[in-house]
């Protein structure tokens, strides 16, 4: 019995460790299969928060651009006189600007009076009947005469540079006219009146009347202070336009920040950054694109809205294209850094044209380098430094141009090449001075030396 006894405890004891050793390696099996899963289950969420972040951030770029337009033009006066200086030289507003003061000279002229006196002192005066006649049908030719002198005498007021000094000089005094645009006052330069916004001619009313009366036209002292303005704007939706612009301009200063924010977080959540990245560009693109397409829309819309007799189609124009060109600039700028953006994190990643230019360039910058060292140029740590430190170099050249361009006043498309070019510039002087810093390596057995790999 004692051997049975003792081979149970030896079989036992030494099945124990076998399946001890088998639940071990399960358990670690189901471990990794664990694992695995809340990876992918990582993954996935990690996908789903940076497609919202993006989707946001889409969604509300096209508002952040129109909502720092509106806040610029509401807040800085330099900028507000930049928008409408431009009116004061366009030929179209000029010409109805001299078209509404003539006939308003022509109205305050009582050509039929001055005719009549001048009958009545011929007959008085014992004139022949035909002298008297005469007078009496000089009607139309005094008319055209006081219009003709009227006309050249207001087009050389307001085709002056000193109409051009009046028009800045009224509108950055009255730069507040904007806000009461926007917010429905009825003072100012600019007012909104029911549905229609007006221009206020006062300044250069009272200008071109003194101009004629200094001119011998005496009567033009009587043109009235009233019913000097010009419809800018006719629409039943300017109530729904004031409210939408007060909500931007509220937001003018923190949405553009906002939308910024969440497209930096989309990319930073997303698992593969270089990508998202190339993504969010493309997004942003597309959303400039699509707002230079609503402005074409707005400006039909605005042109067919507004009637003949109030305002020449090419004065209204003039006028839509004076008031909105920066939003424009603004808009295409960011659809250019949205280009150039995804372009890069393109030529970063692993496409076979990516590393075909990765390689071309590489090869130009050391061929350069090399020849530095052959004419006896030496750069040494430093040369060795930027080599070592390539990425970092690259990495603090092209936030340094993101820098500049974030912190340049109101960048354009032209603003946005320059700091393209100068970040090239550097990047290509840092590659040669690096490649400068070791001479090319020596061939062996004599033959040609190639370029380093």
């Amino acid at each position: 019995m004692v051997p049975n006894n003792a081979a149970g405890p030896s079989h036992s004891g030494g099945g124990t460790p076998e399946t001890s050793r088998h639940l071990t390696a399960g358990e670690h099996a189901e471990y990794e299969r664990l694992r695995g899963a809340a990876k992918v289950r990582h993954r996935r969420l990690r996908h789903v928060g940076a497609s919202v972040l993006l989707l946001l951030a889409l969604l509300l770029a096209p508002l952040a651009v129109v909502a720092a337009w509106v806040d610029d033009e509401v807040s800085d006066t330099d900028r507000y006189v930049q928008t409408v200086a431009p009116l004061a030289s366009d030929p179209a507003v000029q010409d109805v600007v001299i078209d509404r003061l003539t006939n308003r000279v022509v109205e305050n002229v009582d050509v039929e009076a001055v005719t009549a006196a001048l009958t009545k002192a011929l007959a008085d005066a014992g004139a022949p009947p035909s002298a008297v006649e005469g007078a009496a049908a000089l009607d139309g030719p005094l008319l055209s005469a006081v219009m003709t002198t009227a006309d050249r005498v207001i087009t050389r007021v307001v085709t002056s540079d000193a109409f051009q000094q009046a028009w800045e000089g009224a509108n950055r005094r009255a730069h507040a006219a904007v806000v009461n645009m926007l917010t429905g006052e009825r003072e100012g330069a600019v007012r909104a009146t029911d549905d229609t916004i007006e221009l206020d001619l006062g300044v250069v009313v009272d200008e071109a009347r003194q101009s004629l009366v200094d001119a011998g036209f005496d009567k033009a002292a009587a043109i009235p202070d009233t019913d000097r303005t010009v419809t800018l704007f006719e629409t039943g939706q300017l109530g729904k336009a004031q409210d939408a612009m007060r909500l931007l301009d509220v937001v003018g200063t923190w949405l553009p920040v906002l939308t910024v924010v969440l497209a930096a977080l989309a990319v930073w959540t997303a698992p593969a950054h270089r990508v998202m990245l190339m993504v969010t560009a493309a997004g942003v693109g597309v959303t400039m694109v699509a707002l230079l397409v609503a402005l074409a829309v707005v400006r039909r819309a605005y042109l067919d809205a507004v009637p003949s007799s109030a305002l020449p189609a090419d004065a209204a124009a003039a006028i839509f294209d004076t008031f909105v060109r920066f939003l424009r600039d603004s808009t295409r700028t960011l659809l250019v850094v949205a280009v150039i953006t995804a372009l890069a994190a393109y030529l970063y990643g692993p496409g076979r044209a990516a590393r075909g230019v990765r390689a071309l360039a590489r090869r130009g910058t050391t061929a350069a380098g090399r020849s530095l060292h052959r004419a006896g140029v030496r750069t040494g740590s430093t040369g060795r430094w930027l080599d070592d430190h390539r990425p970092w170099t690259t990495g603090v050249v092209i936030g340094a141009g993101a820098l500049a361009l974030v912190l340049w006043n109101h960048p354009t498309v032209g603003a946005v090449a320059l700091v393209l070019g100068v970040v090239l510039a550097v990047l290509v002087v840092a590659a040669v001075l690096a490649a400068a810093a070791t001479p090319e390596p020596a061939a062996a057995d004599g033959e040609p030396a190639g370029p380093v790999p």
